[in-house]
C-alpha cells in the first residue's frame, strides 16, 4: 500500500548497512548556549563567562543535551527528512567526550549500524544509527546509538 505523504522519500528497502550519511556542521555561538541553558539547563558554566572559565570546563560551554539536539537537527536536514521515518524508538550509548565550547563548529557523521523489520509490525523496519559528532578540530564531541522506525515499502509476508 502506498503512503501519500511519504511516496518520495526513501524506504527501509532502499538503505543499506554501512551507509555514511554526512551531517554538516553548525557553529554553536554563545547566544545558542545561554539561551538554551536559560530555558533547559541552568549550570553556572553554560551561563556564566565567569563562573565556567573557574569550572573543570575552563569556558562557556554547550549543554550536552543541546549537542545532542544540534545533532537531531542536523539528522533531520541531513537524512530523516528524506526518509519515510516514523519516529524515534530511543538511544542508547550516549557520551559526551568534549565539551562544545562557544564559536565551535560541530558536524560529523551518522552511519547505518543495522537493519531489521520489527516482528510485530511488518510494515515497519527499525534502523540502528551510529552518530559520530566531532568539533573543528575533529575532537569527538557526542557519540550515541539511535534507533528509528521507518516505513517499508512492501509490507513482509
Amino acid at each position: 500500500m502506498t503512503n501519500p505523504v511519504t511516496a518520495g522519500r526513501r524506504h527501509f528497502e532502499d538503505l543499506f548497512e554501512g551507509e555514511v550519511i554526512d551531517l554538516g556542521h553548525t557553529k554553536v555561538t554563545k547566544d545558542m548556549i545561554t539561551t538554551f541553558a536559560r530555558e533547559f539547563d541552568p549550570f553556572p558554566f553554560h551561563l556564566d563567562e565567569e563562573a565556567a572559565r573557574k569550572s573543570l570546563l575552563g569556558g562557556l560551554s554547550s549543554s550536552g543535551w543541546q549537542t545532542g539536539g544540534l545533532s537531531l537537527r542536523m539528522l533531520v536536514d541531513s537524512f530523516l527528512s528524506k526518509v519515510a521515518s516514523c519516529g524515534g524508538l530511543g538511544f542508547t550509548d550516549l557520551k559526551w567526550k568534549n565539551p562544545v565550547m562557544v564559536n565551535d563548529t560541530i558536524g560529523g557523521t551518522v552511519t547505518i549500524a543495522g537493519l531489521r523489520r520489527s516482528s510485530s509490525h511488518p510494515q515497519w523496519g527499525i534502523v540502528t544509527l551510529d552518530f559520530d559528532i566531532r568539533n573543528q578540530n575533529d575532537k569527538p564531541v557526542l557519540t550515541m546509538r539511535l534507533a528509528n522506525l521507518v516505513e517499508c515499502r512492501e509490507v513482509a509476508a
